[in-house]
């Protein structure tokens, strides 16, 4: 559940050793003896929860399932009764549940590896000494320095400096609170801006955000994704369905055709056995697990399985210009003095240089700033600074009495005077520059709104390289049917020729987001325009709300603290390993080497992923279709349950299970299009109906000519695995050589298992009326098989017209 959740009140803390707070020195810290003793009793700021599951917990959840329970009660009822050979399904329960063991831990293995490298790390104070530290290694009363896109790790009070801050990720209120010696710091909040030591005063779970997440998670558990939702909806409603059912088929078959108990418990455990989707969730949870693991050897980390799912369904890409566009690193290509004859290009380099140096930002911009301007030989000391935000577009720095400079947005600090500076910034926009106004204030810069316009002084031109990766990564969204939105901080103009030079289609449709000052405009703006310039952080968390709610499913990529509100508001949020420690915190997803170009790759795998289940488990789920409808009609006719779970287990592995797992693992990158189980089901019902309408006619055949009912179980049992097959040939179209080699291997299995061990699988011997009627109903699997697909689909057609008609 997210932390941006609001709450009436604030959790009641977690008790903690008794050991009295220390006001800890903010240059001298904590000495090792002090921090050692409270590490050992127990005041470290490891997290109250470990992320993911133990070894133990692994083991016993894939051990102790609903269905697993089930399967041991039957596999006991049928050693109850020595019937030997229908025990062939268990050993599918046991590779089930070895392989999700096995391919579970392998997962824990490589994810907690890729998770320490993305470690949170902070620069902690001990002995009179800065250093780095892992933030779980940290101890209450340590001074840890925060500077601007830090995530505050643990509860804090400001000692020294200054900041501003944004505890939106907490409280729901994404104002930048300045934060000065004596304010309180919230576990989970970030810096926007500035630079301070602060004393850890509640850590691991007894931090703020600890606090707030475990009452988060008594209220309700995480939202699913659709097609997990999906499939827990489905096994619910059929663990619930197979116990009744179970005991109506028993009784059945002791009390109204007075079989004998061994006979009734086979035929009964075969209906359950059919019942039941074994493998189904299994595959789904391995099948995103690989996909993890893949994606891990890529250098990418997942830290929500739910959001390779999200990947697979996006229309809509949300993406910064800066760090994704185009690379972090930024230069000072162009310089121009707006007074020459004032301040001539020496004075106004002068200028640049104090102003960059005396500066508490820590940017791109800023780097770049200082390394084109060297630091002056006479230290220039500020008497106050006030840091660049993304919300405000400008910083200030104050070096006495009628010296104040700003520094930003050209359009900002003018605003609708000076024109032909504006049109100058304009001009050099145009030419994808980022540019920048140094401007003479009359006043000390504070936090409220200019109070008169500043004297412009000069304009800087600053470039980011477009990213080389880029143009082929836009352009593979493009062929994909994605959408890509540029939502940045800068001019519009100069974001729009950046998303041009990156080959993003509709780049020339821009717009000033300071227009957008209305919901009703935003929601009509996100339809209408590719980029997005002079964005708030407030705003760009808006303009993902808005196309979410005009039915787009959306990602987001950022590395900036401006990006968080955003990252956390998409259906799926991307960060740059190198950004922010904010935006990496907040995010679904992490490029640790963070190459844009592993992007196509990361949608590719969400597709085929959720292509391939689909797929696959539309094999489950025909087995499942078509034993509760032959349940139903048994009990319904009173009539015996023809197979033995034997052969149940004989078609499930050959037919489902082995291609299910085969498939499930093959590359597909097609758009994913409609729901889940909608899609499954529509899938399913033919082939459910073909094998009900075949073993129906079997048995319809046997009992009029009075053949035996083993014969029948056979019969019926090799007829289902040649439906199957036909299944797997028509939904493995377009032929692959591993498809063909799909094929012939389950041909070649189902024909040993049917002609070499039958006994194995409780198989009857045919007879010459048996083999005749065998080759009757395999010769009418294909046509009614046909026609199960053409009548279905001529019925969900007029079904959907019906619907339509009636909606209007």
């Amino acid at each position: 559940m997210a932390l941006s959740l609001r709450f009436k009140k604030t959790p009641a803390p977690s008790p903690e050793p008794a050991l009295p707070p220390l006001e800890t020195d903010p240059k001298q810290g904590l000495s090792a003896e002090q921090a050692a003793e409270r590490a050992r009793l127990g005041l470290d700021n490891a997290p109250g929860e470990r992320p993911g599951k133990t070894v133990k917990q692994i083991i016993l959840g894939n051990v102790f399932t609903y269905f697993n329970l089930i399967f041991f009660i039957l596999a006991a009822l049928l050693i109850a009764v020595r019937s030997w050979l229908n025990l062939s399904f268990m050993g599918v329960v046991i590779a089930n549940t070895a392989i999700g063991i096995i391919q579970e831990l392998r997962g824990k293995h490589v994810l907690d590896a890729l998770t320490l490298l993305n470690a949170q790390r902070c620069a902690v104070v001990r002995e009179g000494r800065e250093f780095e530290l892992d933030a779980s290694s940290l101890v209450r009363d340590d001074v840890v320095r925060f500077r601007g896109g830090d995530q505050v790790c643990a509860d804090a009070l400001v000692l020294d400096g200054e900041c501003r801050v944004n505890e939106g990720l907490v409280t729901g209120e994404a104002d930048e609170i300045r934060k000065v010696p004596g304010d309180a710091l919230l576990s989970g909040s970030f810096l926007v801006a500035g630079d301070c030591r602060a004393r850890l005063t509640a850590v691991g779970a007894a931090s703020y955000a600890s606090r707030l997440t475990a009452e988060a998670k008594g209220g309700g558990r995480r939202k699913q994704s659709e097609m997990m939702r999906s499939l827990s909806s489905l096994v619910k409603w059929i663990g619930i369905l197979i116990l009744p059912l179970g005991v109506l088929l028993c009784w059945k078959e002791v009390f109204w055709l007075g079989r004998g108990f061994a006979e009734s418990v086979v035929s009964t455990v075969a209906a359950l056995v059919g019942m039941i989707p074994e493998g189904l969730y299994l595959l789904t949870t391995m099948a995103l697990a690989a996909s993890v693991l893949r994606l891990a050897k890529k250098k990418t980390l997942v830290h929500e399985l739910k959001s390779i799912e999200m990947l697979a369904r996006v229309d809509t890409l949300c993406v910064d210009k800066t760090g994704t566009v185009t690379e972090n690193r930024m230069a000072v290509e162009e310089l121009i003095p707006l007074d020459p004859e004032r301040r001539d290009l020496a004075a106004v380099e002068a200028l640049f240089s104090a102003y960059a140096h005396a500066s508490s930002d820590e940017n791109d911009t800023m780097s770049a700033l200082r390394e084109r301007f060297p630091a002056p030989d006479r230290a220039v000391r500020a008497r106050s600074s006030l840091p660049f935000t993304s919300a405000k577009k400008y910083g200030g720095v104050c070096f006495g009495p009628g010296e104040s400079y700003l520094l930003g947005a050209p359009e900002v600090l003018l605003g609708e005077g000076e024109a032909k500076i504006l049109e100058q910034a304009e001009a050099l926009a145009a030419r994808g520059f980022r540019v920048l106004l140094l401007a003479r204030a009359g006043a000390e810069p504070g936090e409220g709104p200019l109070v008169e316009t500043p004297e412009p002084v000069a304009l800087a031109a600053l470039r980011n390289p477009i990213r080389p990766e880029a143009p082929e990564t836009f352009r593979y969204f493009a062929r994909q049917g994605v959408a890509v939105k540029v939502i940045s901080g800068d001019n519009p103009r100069t974001a729009s020729e950046a998303a041009k030079q990156a080959g993003i289609g509709g780049a020339e449709r821009y717009v000033d987001a300071r227009s957008l000052d209305t919901e009703e405009k935003l929601a009509q703006a996100v339809g209408k325009y590719t980029v997005f310039g002079r964005v708030t952080p407030e705003q760009k968390r808006q303009l993902v709300l808005a196309l979410k709610k005009a039915g787009h499913t959306v990602a987001m990529t950022g590395d900036g603290v401006n990006d968080v509100l955003a990252l956390k508001e998409a259906d799926c949020s991307v960060a740059m390993a190198s950004g922010s420690d904010a935006a990496s915190r907040v995010s679904d997803i992490v490029l640790l080497d963070n190459n844009f170009s592993v992007m196509p790759s990361v949608v590719g795998e969400g597709r085929r992923v959720i292509n391939n289940i689909q797929r696959s488990a539309t094999l489950f789920l025909v087995k499942n279709i078509f034993s509760f409808a032959l349940a139903l009609l048994s009990l319904a006719l009173t009539i015996p349950y023809p197979f033995t779970a034997a052969q149940i287990s004989l078609v499930s592995m050959l037919t489902i299970g082995f291609p299910a797992f085969v498939l499930a693992m093959e590359p597909n990158e097609s758009l994913i299009q409609g729901h889940f189980l909608r899609n499954v089901l529509y899938r399913a019902v033919p082939p459910a109906l073909t094998d009900f309408v075949l073993v129906c006619g079997i048995m319809l055949f046997f009992n009029v000519f009075e053949m035996g009912t083993g014969m029948m179980g056979t019969v019926c049992a090799i007829t289902m695995g040649i439906v199957g097959i036909l299944v797997i040939i028509r939904i493995s179209r377009p032929f692959t050589l591993l498809r063909r080699a799909l094929v012939a291997v389950i041909c070649a299995g189902f024909a040993a298992g049917v002609l070499l061990v039958p006994e194995l699988f409780t198989l009857s011997e045919l007879d010459r009326r048996g083999w005749l009627l065998l080759a009757l109903f395999a010769l009418l699997a294909w046509p009614v098989l046909d026609s199960a697909y053409r009548g279905w689909k001529r019925l969900t057609a007029a079904l959907l017209r019906l619907a339509r008609k009636f909606h209007k």
